[in-house]
């Protein structure tokens, strides 16, 4: 049932909520027909496969469309979220490569919403390192969005995860992204920001990552450049040059380290 109202509605949680509230019926029939327009794998909050993490986040995911291996976001303290500006910065792409490639590495599983710039270069340098990628859409789980990324959806169907709230093409909504950044946020044990403008919509995700007690940390920039990183570091989050910055931002030891694991 919970699958069938996600479709009829689109994955819109307040509307599915309503009609879970107002105890509505959908005949069997219907329920079934619902069911075979979904070419995906699904998660709902009833399964025991259900993310601990999840359930305490915001407004916790009634339904998750998913293709891959969903053990990528099983532990939480593994989860890396790695995001920033579409309009990212040569530095702040080279330092999304750079990063994200070696936190694969060293085996974190590295969380994007796949959007261009930032995002994009985060999950293809984990994916070109052999890490585990995660990619959370703001469209339909059969609907790659960006175009741009249509590769790297291609790539994390095969050997990554992709999730999303939306079935099927459900076509992208300027709603729906700030609900994929509080999924964003909740998976992750520690989150960085590679490069936002003050007004930029990363700082939703962050605020997500905070009301969670979720480590932040951010790229530093120049200073006569209107970073909303800076600002950030100002306020208390971890200033990140590199992967020893992460792995202390979150109590992660390398793999060089005599006692591999996590600190806490």
């Amino acid at each position: 049932m919970l699958i069938a109202l996600s479709v009829k509605y689109e994955g819109d949680w307040e509307t599915m909520m309503k009609a879970i509230r107002e105890r509505e019926v959908i005949p069997d029939e219907q329920v079934l027909e619902y069911l075979k327009t979904v070419q995906s794998k699904t998660l709902t909050l009833a399964d025991p496969e259900y993310p601990e993490c999840w359930k305490s986040s915001f407004r916790p995911p009634l339904v998750v469309y998913y293709y891959g291996d969903l053990s990528f976001v099983k532990d939480e303290k593994m989860c890396l979220a790695y995001i920033g500006s579409r309009e990212a910065t040569p530095y702040g792409l080279r330092m999304a490569t750079r990063l994200a490639g070696e936190a694969s590495k060293e085996g974190l599983t590295v969380v994007t919403g796949l959007a261009r710039g930032i995002d994009a270069a985060a999950t293809s340098a984990t994916l070109e390192t052999n890490g585990k990628a995660v990619a959370v859409l703001g469209s339909g789980i059969d609907f790659p969005y960006p175009l741009s990324s249509w590769d790297l959806y291609a790539k994390l169907k095969i050997s990554g995860l992709i999730l999303s709230e939306y079935p099927g093409k459900t076509a992208p909504k300027k709603e729906n992204f700030p609900a994929r950044n509080r999924l964003i946020a909740a998976i992750c044990h520690g989150l960085v920001v590679g490069g936002a403008t003050k007004r930029s919509g990363t700082l939703i995700t962050v605020s997500f990552a905070l009301g969670s007690n979720k480590e932040v940390g951010c790229l530093p920039y120049q200073a006569d450049e209107e970073s909303a990183c800076n600002l950030l570091i100002k306020d208390g989050a971890f200033l990140i040059e590199t992967i020893e910055d992460i792995n202390s931002m979150i109590g992660f030891e390398t793999k060089g380290s005599s006692d591999e694991g996590l600190k806490k």
